[in-house]
């Protein structure tokens, strides 16, 4: 596993990358070797993760009947959505690579958003923490979500652009790819597996 200051190295690159630099892409391990060790990711964000879905849990509880149970099966089919969701966009953007012969450009674009997960995820957490802290300052607390969704929208934007080009319709394909269908499938599967909270 990665320590954090390998981590914190490869996110001062993507860092670089979301102000236009397209020095940042020298601190990242773009070979198959860092493409493996990006995965690593997914365990360094799971502290993070776990403080999210317990916000999940407390809202789900909240909109449910007392008595309802949300135990250790509830945040095991959320570790499962958040697999899915994870390896999903990037399995469609394989297929994507290698039918448009730019395999090269997948290893790039793994271990960029692989890493963004980082810091998102933590940044996810702080929100969730200060819901719980100051309930009310909810409102506020919403529009700083939705601002840093549009951030993490546009650092992948900014990323692909490096990666694979200025092409709008490269950009806009890959990022439909990279975006769209983890939202979908997520709610699909919270719904399905009866963890939304809505």
């Amino acid at each position: 596993m990665p320590p954090f200051p390998e981590v914190k190295f490869y996110i001062s690159g993507l860092w670089l990358l979301f102000k236009g630099d397209a020095q940042g892409l020298k601190r990242l391990d773009m070979t198959d070797r860092g493409m493996m060790r990006s995965f690593w990711a997914f365990l360094w964000c799971l502290p993070a993760m776990f403080v999210y879905w317990t916000g999940m849990r407390y809202a789900f509880l909240s909109a449910n009947p007392e008595g309802t149970k949300a135990g250790l099966a509830f945040y095991l089919r959320l570790f499962l959505i958040e697999a899915i969701n994870w390896i999903l966009p990037l399995t469609l953007f394989g297929i994507l690579c290698l039918l448009l012969k730019t395999e090269r450009k997948f290893v790039s674009i793994v271990v960029a958003t692989n890493w963004l997960s980082v810091p998102v995820s933590y940044a996810y957490a702080v929100m969730t923490l200060l819901l719980f802290l100051i309930p009310f300052a909810a409102g506020l607390i919403a529009l700083v979500q939705l601002a840093l969704l549009i951030a993490t929208i546009f650092a992948i934007s900014r990323f692909v652009r490096q990666i694979c080009g200025p092409e709008p319709l490269v950009v806009a394909t890959t990022m439909l790819v990279l975006l769209v269908p983890g939202l979908i499938v997520a709610d699909l599967l919270q719904s399905y597996l009866g963890v939304s909270p809505y």
